[in-house]
């Protein structure tokens, strides 16, 4: 379960969605979100699935890795399902199973669906932003975007750096957190067995350890970027300037040709 977690990982490409300027990828990731909650009917899904599926094949990133990422959070996305179905009831008297307390209704089941798809289209749609923009780029993506922010006193810089490093330290953190849980299972740690509270009370004893381990290497991180003279966003140079081309105005296109049906669905049905 560990190893499926996908987030913070990057895989190096020279596909279309690898060549786009990593501002759009941003962008049009944030007007993807607001298209998933535009949407009010099934019928727009569909279009929703269109763009996930060309964006899926334009990356040229395995399906698996889109996939996989959606394991750690399918309890999460159970949950919600089953919470919506039996606490949701029904406006138009469409009782569909009832026993004692438990009541199910049609639009409880509808709703449960329905939010279901949403959080899987979000997971995979957002994945596509990690997947296919190294840490460096996004640094430097979110510091333009985020560049307004110097007029209230808030540095640009400062705000991409962190964000950065902490998406980028995800797989590092699940490696530990991998290791550490072997280590204990040689001693004779058991993690799988019990209930849900069992299991969780026995990840207890790998705080301790994987804490000690995140602040030795924020440690080792903050020396290293000194011993670099880094001095924060100052004087700062890049090798690669972003630039937007015409690939760009393609991508913003087809995300605003979404955003739009998004809006038409909305208010047509």
């Amino acid at each position: 379960m560990i190893k499926d977690i996908t987030i913070g990982q990057y895989v190096p490409g020279d596909s279309f969605i690898h060549k786009l300027d990593p501002r759009t990828k941003i962008i049009s990731a944030l007007l993807f979100i607001v298209s998933l909650f535009i949407i009010n009917e099934f019928i727009g899904y569909i279009f929703v699935v269109a763009f996930i599926a060309s964006a899926i094949i334009s990356s040229k990133v395995s399906p698996r890795f889109y996939f996989k990422g959606i394991k750690p959070v399918m309890t999460l996305i159970i949950i919600t399902a089953i919470l919506n179905i039996f606490m949701i009831k029904g406006t138009n008297d469409t009782l569909l199973f009832s026993w004692k307390f438990i009541k199910v209704y049609e639009e409880g089941i509808n709703i449960a669906i329905f939010m279901t798809l949403r959080l899987l289209f979000l997971i995979i749609g957002t994945s596509i932003l990690t997947l296919t923009t190294s840490p460096i780029e996004l640094t430097d993506a979110l510091e333009r975007l985020l560049k307004p922010l110097g007029v209230i006193g808030i540095s640009s810089h400062e705000v991409a750096m962190m964000m950065t490093i902490a998406l980028r330290f995800i797989p590092t953190l699940i490696d530990e957190t991998d290791k550490i849980m072997k280590a204990q299972k040689a001693r004779g740690a058991d993690f799988d067995g019990g209930n849900i509270f069992q299991k969780a009370k026995s990840l207890i004893p790998l705080l301790v350890p994987l804490f000690i381990s995140s602040f030795k290497r924020a440690d080792e991180l903050a020396m290293a970027m000194e011993a670099r003279c880094y001095r924060g966003g100052d004087g700062r140079t890049r090798m690669k300037q972003l630039q937007y081309t015409s690939i760009d105005a393609l991508a913003y296109f087809i995300v605003a040709i979404l955003v739009f049906v998004s809006i038409g669905v909305r208010i047509l049905l």
